[in-house]
């Protein structure tokens, strides 16, 4: 049976990227995105390169990932990669930061892959199989700084704590994996022009957490190949 992979943000950006190149490894991939006519759209350029199921999906609302998680059952898909990519990136400096776009970035950024992870965890530990990427960044290393803007370094590190804590409570012993992952600094809408990176280049390293093989590591914080610091 061909694995599956549900994609969070999966409509543009890295996110079309790691859909695209997890469907060229032989996986079912779930494209998600809060629009479903973005998702439509993300779906037009993929279909040929493998099967391909999309869902509206809004990582901050519980009743959507709910709502997800209960259509696949319904479908008789069982996930077993989880990629939370989806994330916003707010320029406001920290003492001038909106409270709502604060309380905004946290649902999204760190919220949003908890619940996801509530949702489908249970089900890959209860197989014994499953891998969780979540889509960090060096803005959310102590080791490398916590450059830029304050709410998205904040929420990358917290990311980085829970990828931690998931790990700690799947414990040794299972094939249930859950790594952090820097994809670099990437030319998309949130990377910008001038980013030295192709989304195909940001996605590799996401697309190799998600495809280890059974033993590979947990509870690491990678760019390309190389661990880097929390």
């Amino acid at each position: 049976m061909i694995p599956t992979a549900l994609v969070t943000g999966g409509n543009r950006g890295i996110g079309v990227e790691i859909c695209r190149q997890l469907l060229e490894r032989g996986h079912r991939v779930v494209l998600t995105a809060r629009d479903p006519a973005a998702a439509e759209r993300a779906a037009g350029h993929l279909e040929a390169h493998g099967p391909l199921l999309t869902q509206v999906l809004d990582v901050t609302d519980p009743a959507s990932v709910t709502a997800s998680r209960e259509r696949l059952r319904s479908e008789g898909v069982d996930v077993d990669v989880l990629v939370n990519n989806a994330a916003i990136y707010p320029r406001d400096a920290l003492l001038e930061q909106p409270l709502d776009a604060w309380e905004r970035t946290l649902r999204t950024n760190v919220t949003g892959p908890l619940l996801l992870c509530q949702a489908f965890l249970p089900a890959m530990l209860e197989r014994d199989h499953g891998r969780i990427v979540n889509v960090s960044s060096g803005s959310g290393s102590f080791g490398e700084g916590l450059y830029g803007p304050a709410a998205y370094c904040v929420s990358k590190a917290a990311l980085n704590a829970l990828t931690v804590k998931l790990a700690e409570q799947i414990g040794e012993g299972t094939d249930v994996l859950v790594n952090a992952v820097c994809p670099g600094w990437v030319a998309t809408d949130m990377g910008g022009a001038e980013a030295p990176r192709t989304p195909a280049e940001g996605a590799r390293g996401i697309v190799r957490l998600a495809t280890l093989p059974r033993g590979g590591p947990t509870g690491r914080f990678f760019r390309d190949e190389h661990e880097i610091p929390w």
